[in-house]
């Protein structure tokens, strides 16, 4: 039995380390299957891209998330102002299609299948981006955990139909494709959850979950208001009980 030390997960190497054993990731099986796979969906990109994109504007609470904040000085001529704005075309849709295009051929494409492979620190980045945590000096742009694990699933079910659809593997050829993939998507779902879930064995709490400037202000609004509450029935209490 392998002893894993709750406190070791939060660092990314040896979280690595566990999430790749627990999946019986190969480097010599699946990573080979993934890169034989690139000649295949390298053509069907543009449709994988509509697809995933026509699904996520479907929904205003995932569209909002390309609609970008703005700041009081900003000009905003070709920056849309609501996610019904928004359509296939453009160019902020255009500019987030070339960002998942080179995320799935930075995988596709990837030599070093090993738990030192550079390619989990760039899967870990991709997850940070989308906390906000990394835009200090920009208004807050975030996409909570939930839509980021529906998209993975959305996604694996699109590279899934491509796959399966593919005449010219065999079909052990597309089972092994078809595991590799669920395999690293679901590394990819693990380093979203790094960042946004807080673990309860070690109290870890995720850089995801820091208070952003607008959320403290927001936060701090609050307190006051409860703080001016209380104050108010304290004093109601107490004149009530100077008039009994």
């Amino acid at each position: 039995m392998q002893h894993i030390p709750p406190t070791s997960l939060p660092s990314l190497p040896p979280r690595l380390s566990y999430t790749l054993s627990f999946l019986d990731f190969c480097p010599d099986i699946d990573g080979p299957a993934i890169n034989a796979s690139a000649s295949l969906l390298g053509p069907l990109i543009p449709t994988v891209l509509d697809l995933v994109y026509t699904k996520l504007l479907s929904y205003d609470i995932t569209a909002k998330a390309f609609v970008p904040p703005l700041e009081p000085a900003e000009s905003t001529p070709s920056k849309p102002q609501t996610p019904q704005e928004l359509h296939l075309h453009h160019a902020h849709i255009l500019r987030q299609k070339t960002f998942l295009k080179a995320y799935l051929l930075r995988i596709a494409k990837n030599e070093d299948w090993s738990p030192q492979s550079p390619l989990w620190g760039y899967m870990d980045r991709v997850a940070v981006a989308h906390t906000g945590v990394h835009r200090q000096k920009k208004p807050d742009l975030r996409v909570e955990f939930m839509h980021l694990a529906l998209l993975l699933g959305f996604v694996e079910d699109v590279l899934l139909g491509a796959v399966l659809g593919a005449e010219q593997l065999d079909a052990e050829a597309k089972s092994k494709v078809l595991r590799a993939w669920n395999k690293v998507l679901w590394v990819q779902n693990d380093l979203f959850a790094r960042h946004y879930v807080v673990d309860r064995e070690t109290g870890e709490r995720p850089a995801g979950m820091e208070v952003t400037k607008d959320s403290s202000q927001k936060l701090k609004a609050w307190g006051i208001q409860v703080f001016v509450t209380l104050l108010v029935v304290a004093l109601v209490v107490r004149v009530l009980g100077y008039l009994g």
